[in-house]
This record gives structure tokens, sequence and C-alpha cells, in this order.
């Protein structure tokens, strides 16, 4: 089911990329998210780290020129740091519970990355729109 999650997932977000002009948080986001819409803290928790790590590039790009492949990397080293961290304070503060943690590894740094080109919150609903199309797709298929 990932395969096909994955792959409907990059053929849509190429098609709004293309047909509506809008980054969909990476080729791979949103179908990694679709397979995810029934847990919402987690894609919450996702796009909180996605946030987190715009903002915390964006400050860095005032002291340090980021541009190109040291930008993606930054953002996505970036998501990998945030959502570290959330996953420890998950593990110290238990009472939040297990579903609270973040899709995959590198997903909130590519959702960052897009959204460093379009804004935060365009990129965020693009992501949700593509990831619900995507996980009706699948529910149709499966």
């Amino acid at each position: 089911m990932i395969n096909v999650s994955v792959t409907i997932g990059i053929i849509l977000s190429f098609l709004v990329s293309e047909l509506g002009g809008l980054l969909s948080g990476g080729l791979i986001g949103p179908g990694y998210l679709a397979l995810y819409m029934d847990q919402p803290m987690r894609v919450a928790a996702t796009l909180a780290v996605a946030g987190i790590t715009y903002v915390l590039v964006r400050l860095i790009s005032l002291r340090v020129i980021l541009f190109g492949r040291r930008r993606f990397m930054a953002m996505v080293l970036g998501g990998l740091v945030v959502g570290w961290a959330l996953s420890r304070a998950v593990s110290l503060a238990p009472q939040l519970g297990q579903g609270f943690g973040v899709v995959g590894h590198i997903v909130p740094g590519l959702i960052a990355n897009d959204a460093y080109k379009q804004g935060f919150v365009r990129t965020a609903l693009a992501t949700l729109a593509v990831a619900g199309v995507v996980r009706l797709a699948l529910i149709l298929i499966f």
C-alpha cells in the first residue's frame, strides 16, 4: 500500500504543481501523509515540525548564505533535528500518547523546503489537499 500511496502522491503533486502552480510538500510528502490521515495528531505534529523547521532555517539564513542544495540540506537536517526533539519530548511525557509523532524522517523537511518557496500556509493547505485526495484514492482502490 505504501508504494501505491507514494506513486499516487507523486502523480498528484506533479499535476498540482504543473496545473495550479502550488508546491505540495515535496513529491513524496502527500503520499506518506495520506497513510496517516486517520491519525490527525501525527499529521498536525508533522506540519508543526515543518513550520518550526521553516522558521529556524529562515532565521539561520539571516546569518548564513543558504540557497539551492545548502538550503535544502538545512531544511532536511532541521526537520530531522526538530522531529527528533519532538520524539524525545514525547518519550519524556508519555501522557501525550504514542500517536503524537512525526510522519517519516524527511517529510517535515520536504514540506519546509516547499514552504520556503511559496509560504507555509499555502504549502500546508496544498499538502493536506493532495494527501486527502490520495487517501480517498486509497480508500476507493483498497
